[in-house]
Order: structure tokens, then C-alpha cells, then sequence
């Protein structure tokens, strides 16, 4: 699988209070990490194998209520085995023990598997750069892959350097738009309207500060651990 670490920002988590404050938080200590891990995400895809592009996918299908670190553990665990590619359900289960509801995300990923087999192999990457555009994309993955929605699918097109300008909503990111006054309310569900919505509003919220779309949630979530990951 492709490699990625934690990699700590010192002097981040104590959180800017005003937009200024977050722009020169961004300016002066983070930028330049997170340049470095977007860059890393813009070669995945073109440097990527198709497995480790599927490998990205799995994460994704791992991670709601689940730790990042601890999903990433177990999609090189599975690559390890060989299990990725061939495994059943029932054995990948067996070894993903780290990720929450791991007999139903299981069966996610072998279901998600079929869709890009081809002779015994996953071939993904051809069908990935067939969409016109990444919001293409994005309604295809979350119309086909069972538990992936906007939030994840949009994660997994970050990730792949396929989608940098697409929202990742979770509530951690809702609270932080609130607090800097880009939504007013942090809605109670995610409605695909709404969640679209919210979208928009984070677009013009990044272009008045000044901050890359594809920098602020590896900013806010630097912020909140102290350093970026996935």
C-alpha cells in the first residue's frame, strides 16, 4: 500500500478565534505540510497501482465511527495477507478488528470489489478516469457503493488527487464552519440538499479567507489533533 504517516505541526492546537487568526495560523505554520500532503494526494492516482487505489477505497468504506489510523492499519493488514483482492468476507472481517461494524464494512468492500474485477484482478483506475468531472464521480460512487455517502466518497477522492476541491463533512468540520460564521447552524441530519448546500457555502467561505478548499479540512483537523493524516 501507499505510505503515509502522522505527520505533527507544532504550535497548531490552540485554536485561532477569529477568521484572521486561522488565515495566519494556516499562513505561517501549516501551509507548507499541508502543501506537501495535497501534493502527495495529486500523485496517488497517477503513481498509484490499481490495487492501492482500491486499497484508498477500502479506507474510505472503513471509516465511519471508526479511527483513521486504525482503518489504514487494516487496510495494510489485508494487502499484507493478500486478502484485499481474494479474500472473502468472513476473512476479511477476521482482520480488520480495529474498524467498528467490521462484519458489515466487510461485506461492503467485497461487494464494492465486484464492481471493478476483471479476470481476477481490480482494475479501477481506467474506470475512474471515464467521469467528466469529480462531482461526476462522486454521485456514481455513492449511488453504487454501498456505505459510502457524500462525506466518504468525497474523502476518497481527496485522498486520490481526484476530488481536492470537494467538501468532507463530519461534525468536527460543521463546528468549526459554524464557529467561523460560514453556516449559521450545524443541521441536525446531512441530507444530500443540505449537504451540497453546506458545500457551497465552505467554497466561498475558503475563497473570502484566502485558504485553499483542498488545505481547510486537513487545517481544522490539524487543529484538533495536532498534526495530518488522511
Amino acid at each position: 500500500m501507499i505510505k503515509i504517516e502522522f505527520v505533527e505541526i507544532p504550535n497548531i492546537k490552540q485554536k485561532p478565534q477569529t477568521r484572521k487568526e486561522l488565515f495566519s495560523v494556516w499562513n505561517s505554520v501549516a501551509k507548507g505540510p499541508i502543501a506537501k500532503r495535497v501534493k502527495h494526494y495529486s500523485d496517488v492516482f497517477k503513481n498509484g497501482t490499481d490495487e492501492e487505489i482500491f486499497g484508498e477505497l477500502s479506507f474510505c468504506i472503513f471509516t465511519p465511527q471508526s479511527k483513521a489510523l486504525s482503518c489504514w492499519k487494516a487496510v495494510n493488514v489485508l494487502d499484507e495477507k493478500k486478502l484485499l483482492v481474494k479474500g472473502t468476507a468472513d476473512e476479511i472481517a477476521e482482520n480488520i478488528s480495529g474498524v467498528r461494524f467490521q462484519r458489515n464494512k466487510a461485506k461492503f468492500l467485497v461487494q464494492a470489489r465486484e464492481h471493478f474485477l476483471s479476470n481476477g484482478k481490480i482494475k479501477i483506475k481506467d474506470f475512474l478516469k471515464s467521469f467528466k468531472t469529480p462531482y461526476d464521480l462522486r454521485d456514481w460512487i455513492i449511488k453504487n457503493i454501498k456505505g459510502i455517502g457524500y462525506k466518504e466518497a468525497g474523502h476518497f477522492l481527496r485522498n486520490t488527487g481526484l476530488g481536492l476541491d470537494l467538501a468532507i463533512l463530519d461534525r468536527h468540520i460543521l463546528r468549526n464552519l459554524k464557529f467561523y460564521e460560514a453556516i449559521d447552524d450545524i443541521p441536525e441530519t446531512l441530507t444530500p440538499k443540505i449537504y451540497l448546500n453546506i458545500e457551497q457555502k465552505m467554497i466561498k467561505f475558503c475563497n473570502d479567507i484566502k485558504i485553499p478548499m483542498s488545505h481547510m479540512d486537513l487545517l481544522l483537523w490539524a487543529m484538533q489533533t495536532g498534526g495530518i493524516f488522511k
